[in-house]
């Protein structure tokens, strides 16, 4: 479905990824773990279009993407959900929301989606009048994955989904996120939270100073030695 082949990404003179390669099938959750400068947002900015790799090419399906704008990644179906959410605090959750559906193929869908965006979040339905910044953080983090979803996403990219919240929060954002995923999304997480991402997801990337150094099943991960003194603490 999505499928990253080998790419080197600079900021100006500073290399940020060496040769990333990765691939994500339809209906899976693929997840990208490792510490602080690894190299995991900017491996989601590029296959969004904010970024472009000097070497190496994305394909969605059979579709070269790494030369096309960001807003037309989008109109493909590739959505990120940016870390720190990124909403717009002085305009209200259905104001946000109906932000998220401004491609014309999302346009067709609006209703529908908003419709499943309350359905899932009915924190946001009871909130819908209320301006972004007044809100929780679990419940702008609900916003920033209910406006991705008015994109009508055939891949759902999150970035540290579970920055800034409650342990139990986490445990509501991943629930939620296994549901969308049972529901048919295929999703490519970025996340800290190591030990959530591996219970969620099928397969792992471990990316370390913008290189791939482990890939596997998840599961398999969780029980590797490396992983866990890296990354879980025992």
């Amino acid at each position: 479905m999505l499928k990253v082949e080998a790419i080197d990404v600079f900021y100006g003179d500073l290399q940020a990824l060496r040769g990333v390669s990765l691939e994500v099938r339809e209906g899976e959750v693929v997840t990208i773990i490792g510490s602080n400068g690894a190299g995991k947002s900017t491996t989601i900015r590029s296959i969004s279009g904010i970024l472009r790799p000097r070497i190496g090419a994305i394909r969605w399906g059979d579709q070269p993407i790494q030369e096309m704008s960001t807003a037309d990644i989008v109109e493909l179906g590739i959505v990120q959900i940016p870390e720190g959410r990124q909403l717009f605090p002085n305009m209200t959750v259905l104001e946000n929301l109906e932000l998220g559906a401004l491609n014309p193929k999302a346009q067709k869908l609006k209703s529908d989606n908003l419709k499943k965006a309350f359905d899932l979040f009915p924190r946001l339905a009871e909130r819908k009048s209320q301006t972004a910044g007044t809100l929780s953080g679990g419940e702008q983090q609900m916003l920033a994955i209910g406006r991705g979803l008015m994109s009508n996403p055939k891949i759902l990219m999150l970035d540290e989904p579970s920055l800034g919240l409650s342990p139990l929060l986490v445990n509501g954002i991943f629930a939620i996120l296994r549901q969308i995923n049972q529901d048919g999304m295929t999703i490519l997480l970025v996340e800290q939270n190591v030990h959530h991402s591996l219970k969620l997801a099928q397969r792992a990337y471990v990316l370390e100073n913008g290189e791939i150094v482990r890939e596997g099943p998840s599961q398999d991960l969780l029980q590797d030695d490396k992983v866990c003194k890296a990354y879980l603490g025992f």
